[in-house]
């Protein structure tokens, strides 16, 4: 007679998996929310970073023509010459066009600003004047 031996193969239990699954959940809780807000940081990052490109162009831009661009002539006098100003103009001032702020919304430009020559607002997350957080607007000093 022979026997039969019966040779248990290892592997996971259901509960075991269960267990790991409530880990990893647990975890993404914890990790996604801060992950996601980092995310919104990078964003006013970069809100500033392209206003602070706007002022060097449109230093350069003060520098040739003797003047910044009107709030009419607004942000796109740095990629094309204003008729006001073309003999003077010695643009483009931007590699490329004029970018919308990180949120998909278009930057204002009005010259004179409330505390200088000129003032570049993003509006911020939400696309409205004031707000908090990723919704606060962005304005160049």
């Amino acid at each position: 007679m022979r026997k039969i031996l019966h040779v248990q193969q290892p592997g996971f239990t259901l509960l075991e998996l269960l267990v790991v699954i409530v880990i990893i959940g647990l975890l993404a809780a914890y990790v996604g929310p801060k992950y996601f807000s980092q995310l919104g940081k990078s964003e006013v990052t970069v809100a500033h970073a392209q206003i602070d490109a706007f002022e060097k162009s449109l230093d350069t831009f003060r520098l040739d023509v003797g003047r910044y661009p009107s709030t009419d002539e607004g942000l796109i006098a740095l990629v094309t010459a204003p008729p006001a100003a073309a003999a003077k103009w010695n643009g483009p001032y931007l590699k490329k066009d004029i970018p919308l702020d990180p949120w998909g919304h278009p930057y204002q430009y009005h010259a004179p600003g409330t505390k200088g020559d000129y003032v570049i607002v993003s509006l911020g997350k939400d696309g409205q004047p004031g707000g908090s957080g990723e919704d606060a607007d962005i304005s160049s000093p």
